[in-house]
């Protein structure tokens, strides 16, 4: 029987998504999605998760579920084809992650380089939830009760990954092989694995406000865009700039096509000739600047106008999360169940087992 191909991916609802969001996953997800190789497709909303480090502030959890629901529909996924569901709707993944943190150290856990990464960026320190440590084990546990063979990630998610993987072969290992290893899917375009934020100074993220929704207006967009951080020693337009780190040439590079310069800037023929005259001199940051924002605009707009359409009718957008919510768990809890008679705490479904005692005490 031909193994099914199942995708498992997800965001955490603590605010509305970003550009960063969108080349490092989201568009990705849309093309994989119409790509016809999937059997199956899951994505999580990962409000559970999201609660590990805003137990203090649940609201804005609660809150950001329809933002994040009404992105990905904007964004094209389809929950004809894709199913869409909530992480604290499905009980079973509490229940398996449990089982799994008998597998994993807590020295690994703090070596996870990515979990490293988050504790200094949230300033944690000393005082870091178990549960936000403990949130590889999570992962695992979304990715592993579906069964995906396929987790589309950005690079400074492999770490993540990696632990799902080492607790899979574990498991396998000791009890029996009922759990799928998956295999990554990253961006094929490398900027696209960590876009930088507007300041330059670090990736695109919610926590430190340098994003571009993709929600935001046409006006929004253009004044995010105009304000973008480039080269700072570039102060005349007959000075020579550096496109190494320049804000707008990496957003360039994930963005621009050919077709573009056609369209917006005919005097140059692809993105080669417009970094070659930027780091030569003559050409002023206000005119890249310009080249991009019609880029973005092009781009997000029919995602905006779609976000607009599922805003009209809200209550349809709760049952699209309430419907994929079912759904998933009914094939979490067929997973569950095999898990559990992995392990053998299938008590009152093992014959065996009571036959047994019933042999051991009825002699």
């Amino acid at each position: 029987m031909k193994k099914e191909k199942i995708i498992l991916t997800g965001d955490r609802p603590t605010g509305r998504l970003h550009l960063g969001h969108y080349v490092g996953s989201l568009k990705r997800r849309v093309e994989l999605q119409n790509s016809g190789e999937f059997d199956k497709i899951y994505i999580e909303i990962a409000d559970s998760q999201a609660i590990t480090d805003n137990s203090h502030n649940l609201d804005k959890v609660r809150q950001n579920v329809i933002e994040v629901a009404l992105d990905y529909l904007a964004c094209g996924i389809d929950p004809e084809k894709t199913t869409i569901f909530v992480q604290s709707q499905i009980p079973e993944l509490c229940e398996l992650t449990f089982y799994y943190l008998n597998l994993v150290t807590l020295s690994r856990l703090e070596r996870n380089p990515t979990i490293k990464e988050e504790i200094k960026l949230r300033g944690f320190q000393n005082s870091i939830p178990a549960g936000f440590l403990t949130y590889p084990v999570s992962q695992a546990a979304d990715i592993t009760l579906f069964d995906a063979t396929d987790v589309p990630v950005g690079e400074d998610q492999l770490p993540m990954l990696e632990q799902t993987r080492e607790i899979v072969r574990t498991f396998n290992r000791l009890y029996d092989e009922v759990l799928v290893e998956p295999e990554a899917r990253i961006p094929e375009n490398d900027i696209c694995s960590r876009l930088p934020g507007l300041d330059g100074k670090a990736k695109m993220s919610k926590s430190l406000g340098n994003c571009i929704y993709l929600s935001d207006s046409e006006e929004e967009i253009k004044k995010k865009v105009m304000g973008m951080y480039t080269d700072p020693d570039h102060l005349r337009v007959e000075d020579p700039g550096k496109v190494e780190g320049n804000t707008v040439f990496t957003y360039l590079d994930a963005f621009c096509k050919e077709e573009h310069f056609e369209k917006y800037l005919p005097e140059y023929k692809n993105l080669d000739e417009l970094k070659d005259h930027y780091k030569r001199g003559g050409l002023g940051d206000v005119k890249i600047k310009k080249f991009l924002n019609e880029i973005l605009q092009e781009e997000l707009a029919p995602i905006r106008k779609r976000r607009e359409e599922y805003q009209k009718d809200i209550r349809k957008v709760y049952q699209i999360l309430e419907e994929g919510s079912k759904k998933a768990r009914e094939a979490g809890s067929k997973k569950i169940e095999e898990v559990k008679k992995a392990i053998g705490i299938n008590y009152f479904e093992d014959q065996d087992l009571i036959n047994s005692h019933v042999e051991k005490y009825n002699k």
